[in-house]
């Protein structure tokens, strides 16, 4: 019987529609009587006039959260049926089960107060489309929303009061363990600990997380991990989960709450996702709160390389991993004129290239240089700052060779200790069940089998990397090499023996980075900065396409005619010219032959045949046209060879000769000023 006056046979002709909903699976569970008060609602649907089967319930939000309305298919489904206008009323014990946010409450309230909708609660029942309805339902939404924030704030309060102290029971790495009073100590496990212990002391020897990937899968090794349900498994490494182990503070004993921060894909309220904050953004950081596996300090210094090898390098201007690649100074050379970060073009041979200003203003490309020079004088300078110093290299490398032997050495045994005892327990598990119980008895044959074939696999690959580790003889030469490595560098640099990578590894030990900047089209001023902050500036030589494009080439000019004056030959000049710190456009010193070409320039010849031109009665040669056309030699000869100028070369002279009148010069004239485009002799 309906027992409102607000209710109308209008709103009794369309559906009445219960929405159902809590906030947890916990609350779902645990919270039945409130379940039941919801369902109860059908029974008020009855009395307000409507049939049974104009009665639908929704109630596939159950366990959602009412904070946003993107993942409850449940609202969105009644918001259409409400849109499409076949829903009369929307009954909810509280308005809180519809909406807690203002954002998605007020489109509701305008949609069902254009579709004459009713709202009802257990406090009454509300029509949006007026202004006391619209009122009251406004108010119940304002204070769902504070309520949802001051439940929220309540309990962060306490959650942040006990991080602040280092109490809050985090979830713990693999390697460390809290018991029942939650005390955290490292995991017993001591294959555990020689891992993670083995992870960092591999990473801070290769400096790279994908380099101790490949030494985990070169030795075979297995890392612990945690599954979904938290129990502990064996497998393979990835560069991930090396990642995972040199990212994580507990490991340097620290306890960091606030790591990440959850943010959405777009403002309608999309899927979140943890974005990972840097280290200066952390909320809250208790440092000596674990048992450490590493330091503080060496903690600190892994995240820098870390950040270093990353090779982003307009943002976070980082040098990168050092590559192969032939550029030596690749990720540590800077332009001079902008400050910019350079990169390495291998397109047209190895130079470095500044194309920030390009790529952020469609500007001309700032600079660019040929590698090589720089790299040269670079590492000379390196030679010479290197070779004062005196280090048993060899030494060192052999015990920390063993060192690293001894450590690859107990992970694997460790590891072939654990795979023993998982066999036997495979056995002892498999010899306890019925024989006539095949179903169970096949899965624990098929288990033990997995674990002897396991077993069996890292007992091979220890053996075989048994074999490998054995120290090869080396030549007495190299170790008295390695002994005095500072002085023996330089000899070894253009050998196998090192690497493009370890070069590079070798320059950024001392150098911290290099700016260029380009003086002239001949010259790079170089900036050394040094570890420490000393710098070396230099100016370096790079080589040119033409002699015009030297930035002293009128100087070299005017020199060359005055020591040509003096009767020295080519060769003496060149010499003197070197030593006075020119050079050749393409090479480091002056070659005789740019002197000749320049002295030929000037029309100053040393052999009688270049003294004078040939003159051959009645013929004209082709200098002797090329002058009286005022055009180059080469201008005529190449007509000749693409057809222009048809002639054949005199037998006895092997010269091509014209007929010595006017009219040959006429018809040059006139090829010249493309008047005629072939002549013929």
């Amino acid at each position: 019987m309906n027992t409102s006056q607000m209710v109308t046979p209008f709103h009794l002709s369309r559906k009445a529609v219960i929405y159902i909903r809590q906030s947890t699976p916990h609350q779902v569970i645990s919270h039945q009587e409130s379940l039941r008060l919801q369902y109860a609602l059908k029974h008020r649907a009855l009395s307000l006039g409507w049939n049974e089967k104009d009665i639908e319930i929704i109630d596939t939000d159950l366990g959602l959260s009412g904070a946003a309305t993107h993942h409850r298919e449940g609202f969105k489904n009644m918001l259409s049926r409400v849109t499409l206008g076949e829903v009369g009323i929307i009954l909810s014990c509280e308005v809180t089960r519809l909406c807690r946010n203002c954002s998605d409450w007020y489109p509701l309230l305008d949609i069902c107060g254009y579709k004459r909708c009713l709202i009802a609660d257990n406090d009454g029942i509300y029509d949006p489309g007026t202004p006391n309805g619209r009122l009251l339902l406004g108010l119940k939404g304002q204070l769902s929303e504070l309520e949802l924030h001051t439940i929220r704030s309540r309990m962060t309060a306490g959650l942040l009061n006990k991080a602040q102290r280092g109490d809050l029971a985090l979830t713990l790495p693999v390697g460390l363990i809290r018991d029942k009073q939650g005390i955290v100590s490292k995991d017993p496990h001591s294959q555990i600990q020689s891992c993670i212990d083995m992870t960092f002391s591999t990473f801070l020897r290769v400096r790279s997380a994908s380099k101790v990937l490949q030494y985990f899968n070169k030795q075979g090794l297995c890392i612990p991990r945690r599954n979904s349900f938290g129990d502990l498994i064996w497998e393979k490494p990835s560069v991930h989960a090396i990642l995972s182990i040199l990212k994580n503070p507990a490991y340097a004993g620290a306890f960091v709450y606030g790591r990440t921060q959850f943010v959405r894909n777009d403002l309608s309220g999309g899927k979140a996702f943890a974005k990972r904050l840097p280290m200066d953004q952390w909320k809250i950081m208790v440092k000596d709160k674990y048992p450490a596996y590493i330091t503080w300090e060496v903690f600190e210094k892994i995240q820098a390389m870390l950040k270093d090898n990353y090779a982003e390098y307009d943002r976070n201007k980082s040098r990168g991993v050092p590559k192969e690649g032939a550029a030596l100074l690749h990720g540590i050379v800077y332009c001079g004129e902008c400050g910019h970060k350079m990169l390495v073009q291998y397109k047209r041979g190895t130079r470095y290239l500044c194309n920030s200003l390009r790529q952020q203003y469609q500007v001309p490309v700032c600079q660019f240089t040929p590698a090589d020079p720089i790299d040269s004088k670079v590492v000379k300078a390196f030679f010479e700052a290197l070779s004062p110093s005196e280090i048993d290299a060899y030494a060192q490398s052999l015990e920390k060779q063993k060192q690293i032997d001894e450590q690859t050495d107990q992970a694997h045994r460790q590891q072939i200790q654990r795979l023993r005892y998982q066999a036997a327990l495979a056995q002892r598990q498999f010899d306890q069940v019925d024989p006539d119980n095949r179903l169970v008895a096949a899965e624990l044959e098929r288990r033990w089998e997995n674990a002897l074939n396991e077993l069996k696999q890292a007992e091979v690959s220890y053996e075989k990397q048994k074999k490998q580790e054995r120290i090869a003889h080396i030549p007495k030469e190299l170790e008295e090499a390695f002994r005095s490595i500072g002085q023996k560098i330089p000899e070894l640099w253009g050998t196998i023996i090192l690497s493009t990578s370890t070069k590079k590894a070798l320059i950024r030990s001392l150098i911290d980075k290099v700016v260029i900047h380009r003086l002239y089209r001949d010259q790079v001023q170089t900036r050394i900065v040094w570890k420490g902050g000393a710098t070396t500036t230099i100016k370096i030589p790079i080589p040119v396409g033409s002699f015009g494009e030297l930035s002293s080439a009128k100087d070299i000019e005017h020199l060359i005619l005055e020591l040509e004056s003096h009767g020295l030959s080519d060769e003496q000049i060149a010499h003197q010219l070197t030593t006075q710190g020119y050079r050749s456009p393409m090479r480091e010193q002056f070659l005789p032959s740019t002197v000749k070409g320049i002295r030929l320039k000037h029309r100053v010849m040393r052999t009688p045949s270049q003294s004078h031109p040939r003159k051959v009665s009645g013929y004209l040669t082709v200098p002797q046209i090329a002058q009286q056309v005022e055009v180059s030699v080469h201008w005529i000869y190449d007509r000749i060879h693409n057809g222009c100028i048809q002639i054949r070369k005199d037998p006895k002279t092997k010269l091509y000769l014209f007929p010595d009148e006017v009219s040959t010069i006429e018809l040059f004239q006139k090829l010249k000023k493309d008047q005629m485009k072939r002549i013929q002799f």
